[in-house]
């Protein structure tokens, strides 16, 4: 008997460990071709699962899909990916500007890249153009106003972290060239 995946988030975890896997990949198939996505819906709706279903897609893990819906409808290219969750991130300890900029770091390293620029946002940038490299971007953001929500009841601090994540998320428009695909979820 297959497990339940409760509280799982990790597509290929649930495949691996033989988890009962709802096939939505008829449903994602008809995104891909398109480029940009917002999904906003509450906590625990599969929001994050459907992110890393994403993920494995673009990161070409054809073996993943084996008997889904989708295993024979694409091509598996390779795409760079950029995946941000923001409940991942130590924005409370380490300010929210300075915990992007280490997540930045992090992306960078996994993928060989060293950022030169300043700032957290000059880095996003910078990380999209030199993953551009390698072909067009896939971008992933997991619960993306989480660091405004966490401070509703301090509203200097909910406005400092929206005005960062303004700086953040403009760096996104500018990138539409090196973008292959977008979706934001919270």
């Amino acid at each position: 008997m297959k497990k339940l995946p409760i509280g799982r988030q990790e597509f290929s975890e649930l495949i691996n460990e033989k988890c009962i896997y709802v096939d939505k990949t008829e449903y994602i198939f008809n995104l891909l071709n398109q480029k940009y996505f917002f999904l906003s819906r509450p906590r625990r709706f599969g929001k994050s699962l459907l992110l890393n279903t994403i993920k494995e897609i673009f990161l070409g893990n054809k073996q993943l899909f084996n008997g889904l819906w989708i295993y024979d409808k694409i091509d598996w290219k390779k795409h760079p990916v950029i995946k941000i969750s923001f409940s991942k991130i130590d924005y409370k300890t380490l300010g929210l500007g300075k915990a992007i900029d280490d997540m930045l770091l992090d992306i960078a390293a996994e993928n060989n890249i060293h950022l030169k620029k300043p700032s957290y946002a000059l880095k996003f940038e910078e990380l999209i153009g030199k993953l551009s490299e390698k072909g067009k971007v896939v971008i992933l953001i997991d619960e993306y106003d989480k660091p405004i929500i966490d401070y509703l009841d301090d509203v200097e601090k909910a406005k400092e972290n929206r005005d960062i994540l303004k700086n953040f998320y403009s760096i996104i428009k500018d990138a539409d060239k090196f973008i292959r695909f977008l979706f934001i979820t919270g």
